[in-house]
């Protein structure tokens, strides 16, 4: 295959990438561009996409009819400390199921996987119970504290990445003389970010978007996070549909901004998980 070929192919991969990316992008810029729109230009046929003028102030009205600000932080709150949790359990989890040779981790191993299979639906209402009788429905602690003991999807993808890693510098360093913890804290887990970036994106937009955690959780309205928020909104004031696509645009953004920013890490882990295994 001559040089030629391969640039055409390369110019064809990239312009039907692009087709298809308008699929995705155009729902997204229609959100942007009706929370600009004053509410006559809304219902106009057929639709304009540029708003005329730029009306701000749905925004502002957004952010004073909801506690918006309240909502934001409680959502961080959820979001960071899930997504620390992930990231610390996670790794060290699939790296002793990838490289630490002990009694019944593949039987484990096989639990683990087989838990991945059974839906989020079947385990609700123990997991409710369980909760309750712990005194922490009401509080965000149902959406923290179990990731910080490991999701079995994110074990599975971050095993993946450690088997593809050489055991040649887990001999070297334990002829060295150094311990599994200090092989896995300053040689393994250096050489896996990429994956655990992932992992922590795929849990931050989990957090960040989860609406039945919060639904079954959270009982007092100012713990409420920003989905519960909108749904809440769209109750009271879903006919306002200028205000009400300026506050899913405002959550929306930060998961945008973030991928936007860790996309080439993101998908590097993605990749590099299917390396062995």
């Amino acid at each position: 295959m001559n040089k030629k070929t391969k640039h055409m192919k390369r110019i064809l991969a990239h312009a039907v990438l692009l087709a298809a990316s308008i699929f995705f992008i155009i729902p997204f810029i229609w959100l942007v561009s009706t929370s600009l729109k004053p509410p006559t230009q809304i219902y106009t046929w057929p639709p304009e996409w540029i708003p005329r003028p730029f009306t701000w102030r749905n925004y502002i009205d957004a952010v004073d009819y909801i506690p918006f600000f309240t909502y934001l932080r409680n959502t961080l709150i959820i979001t960071v400390f899930s997504t620390l949790g992930a990231i610390l359990s996670c790794p060290l989890v699939a790296y002793s199921f990838a490289k630490l040779r002990w009694k019944g981790r593949n039987l484990l191993f096989a639990i683990t996987v087989a838990v991945m299979m059974i839906p989020g639906q079947v385990t609700m209402i123990p997991l409710f119970i369980l909760f309750n009788k712990l005194g922490w429905v009401g509080t965000p602690l149902p959406l923290i504290v179990p990731l910080f003991f490991g999701a079995p999807f994110f074990i599975f993808l971050l095993r993946q990445f450690f088997l593809g890693l050489p055991n040649d510098l887990l001999d070297a360093s334990r002829i060295d003389g150094a311990g599994e913890f200090r092989i896995y804290w300053n040689i393994m887990l250096p050489l896996a970010k990429p994956a655990v970036l992932a992992v922590g994106l795929f849990q931050f937009m989990n957090s960040w978007t989860d609406f039945i955690g919060p639904l079954l959780y959270l009982t007092n309205e100012h713990s409420y996070t920003l989905s519960l928020g909108l749904q809440q909104f769209q109750n009271q004031k879903g006919t306002e549909w200028g205000l009400m696509m300026a506050v899913a645009t405002m959550m929306t953004m930060p998961v945008v901004i973030l991928f936007f920013f860790l996309q080439k890490t993101f998908i590097q882990g993605i990749t590099f998980t299917g390396i062995k295994g």
